[in-house]
């Protein structure tokens, strides 16, 4: 169904959907993809301004200069494109950028837009200046997609009236504004559609001294009273994402709560840690059993995708975007031609005996 014409009263409007969990899925602690009872809250603690936002200095910095020069030439900013793992500040960083330009943000979902009057739609209704937001941009149709080259590069938008010999072109002007795309997945971005964003970022995974300082940020925020080892030690296990930490500081504040006297410390910490089987490396039960699967199963592998789905009872698409990448950056799992295998490190921290003497499966 076609999004109606938005009415603009406000600094932002949402006419579409973030990338979130499949419809029925059931939001698991360590899965940085948003999910619906959360997205409030998330919102609240997003970071408002580029000061505000911790770590990424390479983006924010280059950020800072590009919005500062578009606003002393009084012009849009240039088409950005933000890629990386879910849960790193793609939507927020499009927030600000709104926020810093004074300009409305209008977003959607990348899913959301199924036919050209989906997107003209939401073109027709821009603002001079405005941000158009697609979340999860690379699962654009292709005619959707070539749909955006003419209103991004010329402000321009082709209207087909009519059908068959008698059809004709029609060109609407659009007004000058600023597309801002993200993706977890850059490698599926057509090469047309990724060379017309002028300014392309990536964000990378957080380190445990950042994530500790977004924890106590979003506690002071929450009202939560914190000290600094309760902190690092949500950090340590948030797996590099400021959405996976502000999810075990909400659960860790219940087990607060109800626990013990409402203050979180280290042993309120990793108490609550520990009921929510989240281990010190940061991997709770979905990520043991992939790894104890494919170390008692498999013999450690080579064992495809597909063989390990499964075994575990879990989507390969879950497999591959939430619980592997992890896995792969902690250096416990690799991918080959042949499958994946597990590297003398997975072993160890099962407790297990390396194959092979401690060498590398291949």
């Amino acid at each position: 169904m076609t999004p109606e014409r938005p009415e603009i009263g406000g600094s932002r409007i949402d006419l579409g959907v973030e990338a979130e969990l499949p419809e029925g899925a059931e939001p698991r602690i360590h899965d940085a993809r948003a999910d619906r009872p959360d997205r409030e809250l998330d919102s609240s603690l997003r970071p408002a301004t580029l000061a505000d936002f911790v770590n990424q200095a390479q983006v924010t910095e280059q950020l800072e200069v590009f919005i500062e020069a578009a606003k002393k030439r009084d012009e849009p900013l240039d088409h950005v494109l933000f890629a990386g793992p879910p849960g790193l500040g793609k939507t927020s960083l499009a927030n600000i950028v709104a926020q810093e330009m004074g300009v409305p943000l209008i977003q959607t979902a990348g899913p959301a837009l199924e036919k050209k009057g989906d997107v003209a739609a939401f073109l027709t209704s821009l603002e001079p200046g405005s941000v158009f937001f697609i979340d999860e941009i690379h699962r654009l149709g292709r005619a959707v997609e070539e749909t955006l080259y003419p209103a991004m590069e010329d402000s321009e938008l082709p209207v087909v009236l009519g059908q068959g010999p008698g059809a004709r072109t029609v060109t609407l002007p659009l007004p000058p504004f600023t597309l801002i795309g993200a993706t977890t997945r850059s490698g599926l971005l057509t090469t047309p559609l990724r060379d017309r964003f002028g300014v392309t970022h990536r964000l990378e995974y957080y380190d445990a001294a950042d994530l500790a300082v977004i924890v106590r940020r979003s506690a002071e925020l929450l009202e939560v009273e914190i000290d600094d080892a309760g902190a690092e030690a949500i950090a340590m296990r948030s797996r590099g994402t400021p959405r996976v930490a502000n999810r075990l500081l909400r659960r860790v504040r219940d087990f607060a709560e109800v626990k013990g006297k409402g203050a979180v410390d280290l042993e309120v910490a990793e108490a609550a840690l520990e009921m929510l089987e989240v281990d010190d490396a940061g991997l709770d039960r979905s990520d043991r059993a992939l790894l104890e699967t494919i170390a008692e199963r498999f013999g450690g592998g080579p064992v495809g995708l597909s063989t390990i789905s499964v075994a575990i009872g879990e989507e390969p698409d879950t497999i591959e975007d939430v619980l592997e990448p992890y896995l792969l950056q902690l250096g416990m799992l690799q991918r080959t031609q042949r499958g994946r295998v597990l590297t003398p490190r997975a072993f160890e921290h099962l407790g297990l005996p390396v194959p092979g003497g401690g060498q590398a499966l291949f």
